[in-house]
């Protein structure tokens, strides 16, 4: 019982992980996906700046009383880390305005569905 409760934000980026996973695989609306996409995302910078932080260590700033540091470096890899989540969601909902204006829908059933029967006119389009 200590395991789990000694290691209980490990399990919290597990349910997140596997949250944002069902979203992405289960859900048929772009959106959804784009939303599974940034929860699974946020679980795993939460995952790296957990495991940066080292028992009774601070900052690493060199001063004569401090021993022990913590890891600075998943801190500069998950700054990065958003900045590219940032731009590959801002693609990808520029991607689903385009798919909504060619198909009408952002259901992925219906836009395979159109694409396979190609007997839906998108809105806005001229018969």
């Amino acid at each position: 019982m200590e395991f789990i409760a000694g290691k209980y934000n490990y399990w919290i980026y597990v349910a997140l992980m596997m949250i944002g996973f069902y979203a992405m695989i289960a859900k048929g609306n772009l959106i959804k996906k784009i939303i599974g996409m940034n929860v699974f995302q946020t679980a795993v910078f939460l995952f790296y700046i957990s495991i940066a932080k080292v028992r009774e260590g601070t900052a690493p700033i060199l001063w004569d009383r401090t021993v022990l540091y913590d890891n600075p470096v998943p801190h500069v890899l998950i700054l990065t880390a958003i900045v590219v989540s940032v731009s590959t969601t801002a693609v990808a909902l520029a991607l689903i305005i385009l798919i909504y204006r060619e198909f009408g829908t952002m259901e992925e059933d219906e836009i395979l569905r159109i694409q396979k029967n190609g007997s839906a006119v998108p809105p806005g389009k001229p018969e």
